[in-house]
C-alpha cells in the first residue's frame, strides 16, 4: 500500500473576493473537470459548506469526490478558492485533528459564523446540491 501524502499547505490561501476573477478559464485551469469544481467551490455561500461529494455531483461529476480534493490540491493561488468551505462526509474536516491544515480550517469556518465542534460543522450548515 502506498503511503498517502500529507495534505497541501498550498491550500491555506486568502478567501476569494468579490473582485476575485473568476476561475473561469484561469491559465492553469485548462482542464475542463477542474474548472467545473473550481467554479462550484466558490459558488459555495459565505457561512455554508459542501461535502467532496456534494461538489462533485454540483460539477457534473457524480463520485469523484476524490478529484474535488486534487482540486482544491492544485488550484492556482491567484483563485483565492473558499478551500475551507469543503469538508468531508458527515460534515467533517478531513485533516488531522492537530495540524495546521485543521486548525486553519475550523478557524476560517468559525470566523464565518459555522459551528465547529470536534472537527464536525454543524448539519444546519451543510448546503446540499439543489441550494448551490
Amino acid at each position: 500500500m502506498k503511503p498517502r501524502k500529507k495534505p497541501s499547505v498550498a491550500l491555506l490561501q486568502p478567501l476569494r473576493s468579490a473582485s476575485s476573477p473568476s476561475p473561469r478559464r484561469h491559465a492553469a485551469g485548462d482542464d475542463p473537470a477542474l474548472n467545473a469544481i473550481w467554479d462550484v467551490v466558490c459558488a459555495i455561500a459565505r457561512g455554508r459548506v459542501c461535502t467532496y461529494g456534494t461538489v462533485a455531483r454540483a460539477a457534473g461529476l457524480p463520485g469523484r469526490a476524490r478529484q474535488v480534493g486534487r482540486a482544491l490540491r492544485v488550484a492556482p493561488r491567484a483563485l483565492n478558492l473558499p478551500w475551507h468551505r469543503v469538508v468531508g462526509a458527515g460534515g467533517r474536516i478531513v485533516f488531522p485533528s492537530s495540524s495546521r491544515e485543521h486548525i486553519e480550517q475550523a478557524r476560517r469556518l468559525r470566523a464565518e459564523g459555522v459551528l465547529v465542534q470536534d472537527g464536525r460543522v454543524s448539519p444546519s450548515a451543510i448546503t446540499q446540491l439543489d441550494e448551490l
